[in-house]
């Protein structure tokens, strides 16, 4: 490491260039440890050129609490920062004078070398800092909590032992799956049989293996739910004494995994990690696992980070949801972070989930997991039966069914399921009229003052701004100059309204937006969700309609087609399987994405979809990254980026201004009034300024993506340390630009 000399200077600046701990003067150096008496430190900072290591000294004082993982305050060019004591080593890496630790925060080792790596990992793969991953995997400290534990554990100290309930020498790998020895609590749900290699995997967990799977799930009521199957998995893992992450999009669903582990492993055992529950539970669900008190870890984006003792299996639930994307940088999707941390810890990994993404696919085709999935026998006995109500034999019998919202296949589908139960339809949108348009030349309606959609919240309400909110009473066209709007869609609370007058005496549940609910009773009802918002049926629904199919599959992103299917099969496992009635209704005219959910084969629907990625150079088939900032300083940064032909470079092109508008308003929406670190923290300075007016992306193989990302963070910290130009915002694999 070099280090540059900078002129002395009166202002309290640092001898040497940004700082490296060393004094501008001499200064009275306490007495140092006797024993590795150099603390290396990591600044909580942005900068891109900060996110390095910088040498202080550990005062003899401070020798005992001084240790791997605590928090530390420093001072660093004249002003104190908080930061990481990351390691303690015997000899500086600079000969300038250095500073003491002005403090130790906590003797609580909250960073255990295991997190440090896997976000050192995590920083390399996504082109950020360190500091930026470390502050979605260590919660804000609560001091009143730490009183609660006794002393951090000591470097190197074993793990607990397996429960007295489990003797790992009584695992017999002949033995059926179901009658092998679990933790403490419930036994094996049995899940798992309905899949080929569905045994084998459970067995490899029990005897300490480290399997890779991904799980195709045919979800099920009761024994065979998806949450049994991962707790399945994690007894397994835990029957071997190794401790398991579970990572789950939403609430909802961590509710039910956090209920199925308890009831399989004992409260105990289980700590919830999620934002959404405050500081002080967290932190203190943190601790618990920090100590090894509980051996597996459940929640949201940040327990992916979570320092479980002898980790030994990963889980990942639905990791096509957009949810598992980090909203702050560097932006990473919490399954990149599972597969990096199985495979630094030779941890097993499990990627479950009703379809399948072209990422998990890809995993499955290059042999790094295995897929488990049911045989045609199996499906055909577990799902509903799929109609089609726009294909060649509807549209027979029902010439104008693909012009109707709601064909005729969908309300008989309806009125026969409200005789033995629930009836479900998905709609594509919340609110009353989503989407408004000119009622002369169906140019959409606009805000007038910053350009987003206009939409109508009620049917007397008037058109207000979707962005800004501000209400628009007399809105004009600007294309034709007509006055009068109508509805391009309709939502959720139309639907809901316009249902309960044709099925008079029927309940009408609306579950969208703000008020969503979990679970409808077993009983003639409509109930009107949208997508990720559909409440569970204790028997299962009657029928399932899915509405709007035109609409998700017309969304411009590259993952329309998989993003909808996947949505349509998580709706379509919520009712009753074939056998016992249980009918699905879709609508759409994409015969091909239709076509998988009728077969129920997501498998076939990914490998068909990631097939064409390749082709066409596309990713999940490729890495690429997205630079956006001005075209000067987007010149400027690629200019300096040698990348020997390894890089196909598309643009630089213009954002267009209401996408820009667009991220910026999410950007802030993201630091809203809500809870937790993983939905409600400001976002960094580069969310906001980072959005520029041009983009480039930049197109590289995996085997490129190691030299690739190192040179662009070498870019940008070197463009960060001269302060020279405008700021580049970099994104890598980015969900929402393709």
């Amino acid at each position: 490491m070099t280090h540059t000399r900078v002129p002395d200077t009166t202002d309290g600046q640092l001898s040497l260039l940004h700082g490296f701990g060393a004094a501008r003067l001499p200064q009275a150096d306490p007495e140092r440890a006797s024993s590795l008496p150099i603390a290396r430190v990591i600044l909580d900072a942005q900068l891109p050129h900060l996110d390095r290591y910088f040498d202080y000294a550990v005062p003899a004082a401070m020798d005992a609490e001084a240790q791997p993982g605590v928090r530390v305050k420093v001072r660093f060019a004249g002003r104190e920062h908080a930061g990481f004591l990351a390691e303690r080593v015997q000899e500086a890496s600079t000969t300038a004078t250095l500073l003491p630790l002005a403090k130790v925060v906590s003797p609580q080792q909250v960073l255990t070398p295991e997190i440090l790596a896997l976000a050192t990992a995590v920083a390399a793969r996504s082109v950020g800092t360190v500091s930026d991953v470390l502050r979605s995997a260590v919660p804000p400290r609560m001091a009143r909590v730490e009183d609660e534990f006794d002393a951090p554990r000591a470097p190197g100290e074993p793990t607990a032992p397996p429960s007295e309930d489990t003797d790992p020498e009584a695992f017999d790998p002949e033995a059926p799956t179901d009658m092998l020895p679990v933790a403490a609590g419930q036994p094996a749900s049995g899940g798992f049989r309905r899949y080929p290699n569905g045994r084998a995997f459970l067995q490899h967990l029990r005897a300490g293996e480290s399997p890779r799977a991904v799980l195709t799930s045919l979800g099920g009521y009761g024994a065979t739910a998806w949450h049994e199957e991962i707790a399945d998995a994690v007894a397994a893992a835990a029957s071997a004494g190794r401790g398991s992450v579970v990572v789950v999009p939403d609430q909802r669903d961590l509710a039910r995994v956090e209920a199925a582990l308890v009831a399989r492993l004992g409260a105990p055992a289980v700590a919830r990690l999620t934002g959404e529950d405050g500081a002080t539970p967290r932190y203190r669900s943190f601790l618990r696992i920090l100590h090894g008190a509980a051996t597996v870890a459940v929640g949201t984006r940040s327990a992916a980070y979570a320092p479980v003792r002898n980790l030994g299996l990963v889980c990942l639930w639905d990791e096509g949801d957009d949810q598992h994307v980090e909203q702050r940088a560097p932006y990473q999707h919490i399954r990149d972070v599972l597969l990096l941390r199985a495979e630094q810890a030779g941890a097993a990994m499990l990627l479950s989930s009703f379809g399948r993404t072209t990422e998990a696919q890809r995993l499955v085709d290059i042999g790094w997991a295995h897929a488990i999935q049911a045989d045609r026998t199996e499906v055909r006995r577990s799902t509903p039966r799929v109609l089609h109500a726009a294909d060649a034999y509807q549209m027979e019998r029902d010439p104008l069914a693909a012009q109707a919202r709601i064909p005729h296949a969908a309300w008989a589908a309806a009125q026969a399921g409200l005789k033995d139960g629930p009836v479900l339809l998905q709609v594509a949108r919340t609110g009353f009229s989503p989407a408004l348009a000119c009622d002369r030349c169906r140019h959409a309606a606009r805000c007038g003052v910053c350009a987003g959609p206009l939409a109508q919240p009620g049917r007397n309400a008037p058109p207000a701004c979707r962005w800004c909110g501000r209400p628009d009473s007399h809105w004009t066209c600007p294309e034709c100059g007509g006055t009068r709007i109508r509805a391009t869609v309709a939502g959720a609370t139309r639907t809901a309204e316009e249902l309960g007058r044709a099925f008079p005496g029927i309940p009408v549940i609306s579950s969208a937006g703000e008020h969503i609910v979990d679970d409808v009773r077993d009983a003639p009802a409509v109930v009107v969700a949208t997508p990720g918002a559909e409440p569970v049926a204790a028997g299962g629904y009657a029928a399932v309609i899915l509405l709007d199919g035109n609409a998700l599959l017309s969304r411009e992103s590259l993952r329309a087609g998989e993003d909808a299917l996947r949505r349509w099969i998580s709706a379509a496992i919520l009712a009753r399987p074939s056998t016992a009635g249980g009918t699905v209704v879709i609508t759409g005219d994409d015969d091909v994405a239709v076509g998988h959910l009728v077969r129920w084969d997501p498998a076939g629907a990914a490998s068909r979809e990631l097939a064409e990625r390749h082709e066409l150079g596309l990713p999940p088939a490729v890495r690429y990254a997205v630079l956006t900032g001005t075209r000067e300083a987007l010149t400027h940064f690629l200019d300096g980026l040698d990348t020997e032909g390894a890089v196909r470079v598309v643009g630089p092109a213009a954002v267009p201004p209401d996408v820009r508008r667009e991220a910026v308003l999410a950007a802030r929406a993201a630091a809203g009034p809500k809870r937790g670190p993983d939905r409600g923290s400001p976002p960094p300075a580069d969310a906001l300024a980072g959005q520029g007016s041009h983009r480039v992306l930049l197109f590289f193989s995996y085997r490129a993506a190691a030299g690739v990302t190192k040179l662009l963070r070498a870019r940008r910290a070197a463009l960060s340390a001269r302060r020279t130009g405008e700021p580049v915002h970099i994104r890598l694999d980015a969900l929402d630009v393709l």
